[in-house]
């Protein structure tokens, strides 16, 4: 997801009006999932493109989706394949990501986003709806998932997934961003407040229990992930949610840590270009696109300590193997730590 701000707001709404369809294994809405069809188009600065990177890669779909990597910084017009060798993506051969989107409408009126699905045939965008999409990956591509593959969205589960994620998207995930936009102080105060209160919940709910839902790792925990692995580097200064760091926080950083040091988390951080996304591309809020030094990374390898709360990362599956898309150690210096 981007958001092609201008112009401050008094009080931040996100634009939710998404391209809905979905890749199937019946193909109900005209596509149908098919190994090597489609394209999944990311930028790893982005929390929404984090989550499908992150899920991507613990079911093992590599060989049957292939992704595309954006670089952090755009302008208007959207994200750009300025990370490939002249600036076209190797499958795609476009240079921006907006040219799949007005193939799939010629004037399509709304936010270019990432992360999106295309259809490599057309051309043509399939979704961008990045809520469902990553429990597609998890239902809808079964058959493709590599053998030890984790159950990230499970039947018995999915309910109380749904409600913690849905909380956590509106109060934390999004609620960084109504604090970071607000264009009055009265909007920010309510933000602020909004955004305190959830993540004192949580620090709460996460003393006695490893995951969010349930003993093993779920798609809730991957959700909330890609906020808090910004909160410190991005949020607590850039978007002013500094009434402490995340690193302050000792259940939550413990938590995040645990997360950060699984395969198939931290392995997909790109600090360089999250800094770079948002110190860049937000004008409105950093003028100058001075990108800040810190903060000090090393201690995302500390121990968490958390494996005394019971449950287990994959439950009855087993790891992913190493990453095929492999983050720069410069820009994640933490990975030659764990």
């Amino acid at each position: 997801m981007t958001d092609n701000r201008t112009y401050v707001e008094p009080s931040y709404e996100r634009d939710t009006r998404y391209i809905t369809t979905r890749i199937t294994a019946d193909g109900r809405d005209g596509y149908t999932v098919e190994p090597g069809r489609y394209r999944l188009v990311v930028s790893r600065a982005c929390p929404w493109a984090n989550r499908a990177i992150i899920v991507r890669r613990l079911l093992g779909l590599e060989d049957a989706l292939s992704m595309g990597i954006c670089g952090p910084t755009h302008d208007w017009r959207s994200w750009t394949f300025d990370l490939d060798p002249g600036g076209l993506d190797p499958v795609l051969r476009i240079p921006r990501i907006r040219d799949a989107y007005l193939r799939r409408d010629s004037e399509y009126p709304r936010g270019i986003t990432v992360p999106v699905m295309v259809d490599i045939p057309s051309g043509a965008v399939v979704t961008n709806d990045f809520g469902q999409l990553t429990l597609d990956l998890s239902t809808e591509w079964r058959p493709f998932h590599r053998a030890g593959a984790p159950e990230l969205y499970p039947e018995q589960l999915r309910a109380q997934i749904d409600e913690m994620a849905q909380v956590n998207y509106t109060e934390v995930n999004n609620g960084v961003y109504r604090c970071g936009f607000a264009g009055t102080q009265e909007s920010y105060d309510a933000a602020y407040r909004r955004l305190w209160q959830r993540l004192d919940w949580l620090e709460d709910h996460l003393r006695t229990r490893r995951y969010l839902v349930g003993d093993h790792i779920t798609e809730a925990d991957v959700r909330l992930f890609t906020t808090l692995v910004r909160f410190d580097a991005v949020y607590h200064g850039h978007f002013k949610c500094n009434r402490q760091k995340l690193s302050e926080l000792p259940v939550l950083w413990a938590y995040a840590r645990d997360l950060f040091q699984t395969p198939g988390f931290g392995d997909t951080v790109d600090f360089t270009h999250i800094k770079a996304h948002y110190y860049v591309v937000h004008r409105d809020i950093n003028p100058t696109g001075v990108i800040p030094g810190g903060p000090d990374l090393l201690g995302w390898a500390d121990p968490h300590g958390r494996e005394s709360l019971g449950g287990s990362p994959f439950g009855e599956g087993t790891p992913p193997g190493p990453p095929r898309e492999v983050v720069p150690e410069a820009h994640n210096p933490v990975l030659a730590l764990l």
